[in-house]
């Protein structure tokens, strides 16, 4: 069988022990699009929990609610590559955010919503414009080390949001000053949601958080997007802290193949330069061999066993190319 070019990225492992639209244009004639009208809740639903959602004097507002778990009020449409402003205030500390390229399927979770998040925390944590994967890999972005970004956020006052969702990079400004620059390709695509975090206790019963002037740029962001002093930083072949609080064990640091070996042999079978498997760049790729893999590098298996488990991998292959994960 003829065995093409094909790539892994990312690989880890984790053993299972538990609307209507109004197009308007700003003076730099970009086409923005008013995602809320400032009237009624017309192509928004919620998900989660129970937190109510009203408007009130051309803005969003959120109400806490006891009892039930993170609320979201997520659009009816789907957005991929796009750039996003809107302004928030929250009345009290509570944590809130606002989603992006975010999901909710049945067979996840059982619908809970997960995806990135631009946070919105008033905490003296002060991480509003972070990115936070909302129930999947937890922080992705935090703002420890980074003072000026920290002090952008003004309580109790509103303030403008800028998210920049363009390929695989995501960048954040809160009131113009930059924020968050994030290189992550794990979801493409999805809706914006607007969070109403669970309390715990009465007295946070009641607490509100507004949103308005909602508006996206979708026809070309490219050509609006904007350069940010921030440092880019990427999560490929990497573990978040929480990912490694939940057990997930990398198989692939992106730099060395200690963890595999040759199907056939005790360590992993080196090949000459354009044959065979090499581990570059971050990527695992097996090099086209004619037909003959079996004589030539062959499979490469993990060097430790594994019963139950969860697998994430990111793959790609050439026209034509056959391979496969035993």
């Amino acid at each position: 069988m003829k065995k093409l070019t094909t790539t892994f990225l990312g690989c880890a492992l984790i053993a299972l022990t538990f609307c209507s639209t109004t197009i308007t244009y700003a003076q730099d004639n970009a086409p923005w699009v008013s995602i809320f009208d400032g009237k009624s809740l017309e192509g928004w639903e919620r998900k989660g929990g129970e937190a109510i959602y009203r408007v009130r004097n051309g803005s969003i507002v959120g109400i806490t609610v006891p009892d039930t778990p993170n609320s979201f009020l997520v659009t009816e449409e789907m957005y991929d590559d796009f750039i996003l402003e809107f302004q928030v205030k929250l009345s009290a500390k509570t944590n809130s955010g606002v989603q992006i390229r975010s999901n909710s399927y049945p067979e996840f979770n059982d619908g809970r919503v997960h995806g990135y998040q631009v946070e919105i925390d008033p905490s003296d944590r002060a991480w509003t414009g972070g990115i936070y994967d909302e129930a999947r890999r937890g922080w992705l972005f935090p703002l420890e080390g980074m003072p000026e970004a920290q002090k952008a956020y003004k309580h109790t006052e509103w303030n403008k949001i800028r998210v920049e969702a363009i390929g695989d990079t995501i960048k954040t400004w809160v009131n113009d000053i930059p924020v968050s620059h994030l290189v992550d390709d794990r979801t493409q695509s999805g809706f914006i949601g607007l969070q109403v975090h669970s309390i715990g206790s009465l007295e946070e019963k009641g607490i509100r958080i507004q949103w308005k002037d909602l508006r996206i740029i979708t026809d070309s962001p490219r050509k609006f997007a904007r350069n940010t002093p921030v440092q880019p930083k990427d999560n490929y072949n990497k573990l978040t802290p929480s990912q490694r609080d939940w057990g997930w064990d990398l198989l692939y640091d992106g730099k060395s193949m200690d963890k595999w070996r040759g199907a056939r042999q005790a360590n992993f079978p080196e090949s000459p330069e354009g044959r065979g498997w090499d581990y570059k760049n971050g990527v695992i790729k097996i090099h086209e061999s004619g037909g003959q893999e079996s004589a030539d590098a062959g499979d490469i298996v993990t060097k430790a066993l594994y019963s139950d488990f969860e697998l994430w991998v990111d793959f790609k292959i050439t026209p034509g190319a056959n391979s496969g994960i035993k």
